[in-house]
């Protein structure tokens, strides 16, 4: 695979970095490659593709004090690869934007204090993508860096939707609803308008289903509510997180159960979810699967409450005229779309389910008044294309 002019990008998540790389020549960014480390697993590799070939390397650096030489030992394999390629860019995606950050941006020292600061407001994500930026500010201190926020494409949200019942001062400091997954939401915007122009234009729900799992509600592209709030644990129940939670049992949790912070967290980030309900596993997959009634309650609980906050999005939208199923459990499991969609037939949306089973983009009936669709996510694309016009323009 031959490029004169690359985009590296990199997506952190808790425990996986995944690496797009792109051919920037021409204006545009052309994805050529892909990559991930999976740090869960017992020995440390780099999985990757560039064009029709796959590939395999096993990694010396870890995810801690090494991880310097995983971003080295990374670009040390991918950029050989690619014929002499020059790396242009490399674009980060970072969870968190607060109210600072309203689109992608260079990360220029400051740029990466601002982003430092927030670590509290998305400790277990921030941290990660950090870790990459300084080891790539290390190893290549000319390169041209730049971040693109999960938060930004929310903030066209109005503030009574972004608003929570604390005092004034506390709201205007930063403690509000920002909502997540705004990468996956952006592509999903500009997707649906290539697919159905009139629909995108129209009042949507999409629902990025994965590990982490959140809904947006959009209208004419444009984010009006999300699911998540003001952190990652809010909304709908996930893989290992509760969603939306009683403050009052973490109170009871803090007084009875578990007085340390620290428990709290990792009880919140770790033990909860599907995880917690089943007993079993946080993965749809292996629930799925299992005859376990606790296995049933999971996936019958991730279903409801995803109907039911299509439902609130609704109000906030004033109804809906199409729902998007995305991320691996939305583009992948057609049994999780036919339970929530069976929540939904009061809506009057009706599921095709040849198609649903197929896993085709259209999977609603001819006469559903709902439209309902799959479309595959791609947040790397989106890193890419919001890096390119630094490269014109650095400041």
């Amino acid at each position: 695979m031959t490029a004169d002019q690359v985009c590296l990008t990199f997506n952190a998540g808790s425990s996986t970095l995944k690496i797009g790389v792109f051919d920037i020549g021409g204006g545009r960014a052309r994805p050529i490659g892909k990559g991930k480390i999976d740090f869960g697993e017992a020995g440390v590799a780099l999985r990757y593709a560039i064009g029709s070939e796959a590939f395999e390397r096993k990694l010396s650096g870890d995810h801690e004090s090494g991880f310097g030489e995983v971003v080295e030992e990374t670009l040390d394999t991918l950029l050989p690869r690619l014929a002499g390629a020059t790396l242009e860019i490399a674009a980060h995606r970072v969870v968190h934007g607060g109210l600072r950050f309203r689109g992608a941006a260079r990360l220029d020292g400051d740029v990466v204090r601002q982003i430092e600061d927030m670590v509290p407001l998305a400790p277990l994500h921030q941290p990660q993508a950090l870790k990459v930026i300084h080891a790539l500010r290390e190893l290549r201190p000319d390169l041209l860096q730049t971040a693109s926020f999960d938060t930004a494409f929310h903030a066209t949200q109005q503030d009574i939707v972004r608003r929570l019942a604390i005092p004034r001062d506390l709201h205007d400091a930063g403690l509000r609803r920002y909502g997540f997954h705004g990468l996956s939401y952006k592509f999903i915007a500009g997707k649906l308008e290539e697919i159905d122009p009139k629909v995108a234009a129209a009042k949507v729900v999409a629902a990025h289903l994965g590990s982490g799992a959140s809904l947006c509600a959009m209208e004419g592209g444009a984010s009006r509510d999300c699911s998540m709030g003001f952190s990652a644990l809010d909304g709908i129940p996930m893989a290992t997180r509760p969603g939306w939670l009683d403050p009052g049992a973490i109170l009871y949790l803090l007084r009875e159960r578990a007085p340390e912070i620290g428990e709290i967290e990792n009880f919140l980030y770790h033990r909860c979810g599907l995880l917690g309900v089943s007993g079993i596993s946080g993965d749809t997959r292996e629930l799925l699967q299992s005859a376990a009634p606790e296995a049933k309650e999971a996936i019958d609980l991730f279903c409801f409450r995803i109907a039911g906050e299509i439902g609130r999005m609704a109000v906030t939208l004033g109804g809906v005229d199409a729902v998007v199923f995305t991320a691996g459990i939305g583009e992948n499991q057609p049994e999780v779309r036919r339970r929530v969609c069976a929540h939904l037939k009061w809506t009057g949306l009706e599921l095709d389910e040849a198609r649903n089973r197929a896993g085709e983009t259209v999977i609603g009936t001819p006469l559903s008044r709902i439209k309902a669709f799959i479309i595959p996510t791609d947040e790397e694309q989106v890193l890419a294309n919001e890096a390119l016009p630094f490269l014109g323009n650095p400041g």
